[in-house]
């Protein structure tokens, strides 16, 4: 694999702790030791296609602690270039405080620290030399989101785009956006979007992909039982980069992705739970 993934956004340490249940407004619940964990939407993409064999070019922003030298070392780790990750002097890293139910399912909230210093500045021209997509979500401004779409474009590279955390974009995000990425319920409220080419999640029931004039395509979920959800989605997303890159059709790309999102649900937290290429192909020979 020669053609270069930039993923531009976030990283998160991930505070997380497991519980049989999540609590009701105002209750107070005994959890799990305290876990702080390498995440972020954006950094857990770069690893997840980093660790399956792609050349990954990550963009962000950490503050100068712990968590901070954590992320970087994780991400590059996974074979990625972090010296566009720059380290802010006084600032904290950002965190997501992640509760996880018996079930595997889970609730976040993040609190943007060196993320939300991510500017326009900080994604250099030459980041996209030998690029061949780009991958966004919306932890980052959306002022840094569009730049680098921008940027993007005009060198000829794909642009990727992740609706996550969902909310309100400029119309220019989803003119410069080539594959969108969203699950059921942000499709739904996000209505006719103007994207010709887009992959729609459905958790366990897999996805559907939409590509072009071609008619819509539904690929089954691979059965698990799922030990943590945490960071699934970002790996199916970092999976279609990779495969995107690679060359591969848009529906031969989440398919591959598929496969990748469900091995990261039989493990406990985010780049912890994701495959090599030889871990992958053993579980789905299983």
């Amino acid at each position: 694999m020669t053609e270069t993934i930039v993923i531009v956004g976030s990283l998160n340490a991930d505070l997380v702790v497991r519980t049989e249940r999540f609590p009701k407004p105002g209750e107070t619940l005994h959890g799990s030791d305290l876990q702080t964990l390498p995440g972020g939407k954006s950094a857990n993409q770069a690893v997840a296609a980093g660790r399956l064999g792609g050349a990954v070019r990550m963009v962000g922003a950490v503050g100068d602690d712990g968590n901070g030298t954590l992320l970087r070392d994780s991400v590059a780790a996974a074979g990625a270039d972090v010296t566009h990750v720059a380290v802010r002097e006084g600032v904290a890293t950002g965190t997501a405080v992640i509760t996880v139910d018996a079930a595997g399912e889970n609730t976040i909230v993040i609190s943007g620290g060196a993320n939300a210093t991510l500017a326009p500045t900080d994604v250099p021209a030459d980041a996209f030399d030998g690029a061949a997509v780009l991958g966004l979500c919306l932890e980052v401004s959306i002022d840094v989101v569009l730049a680098a779409a921008r940027a993007a474009r005009a060198a000829g590279v794909t642009v990727l785009t992740n609706l996550s955390p969902f909310g309100a974009v400029p119309d220019e995000l989803l003119e410069l956006t080539d594959v969108l990425l969203v699950n059921e319920h942000e499709a739904a409220a996000l209505g006719d979007h103007g994207v010709t080419r887009s992959v729609v999640t459905r958790g366990g029931a897999g996805c559907t992909v939409h590509d072009g004039d071609a008619d819509p395509v539904s690929i089954d979920a691979v059965r698990v039982e799922p030990v943590d959800t945490t960071g699934c989605g970002d790996a199916f997303m970092g999976a279609v980069a990779l495969r995107l890159a690679a060359g591969d059709p848009l529906v031969d790309a989440a398919r591959f992705a598929v496969g990748v999102g469900a091995y990261a649900a039989t493990g406990v937290g985010a780049q912890a739970s994701y495959p090599t290429t030889a871990e992958l192909e053993r579980f789905l020979r299983a």
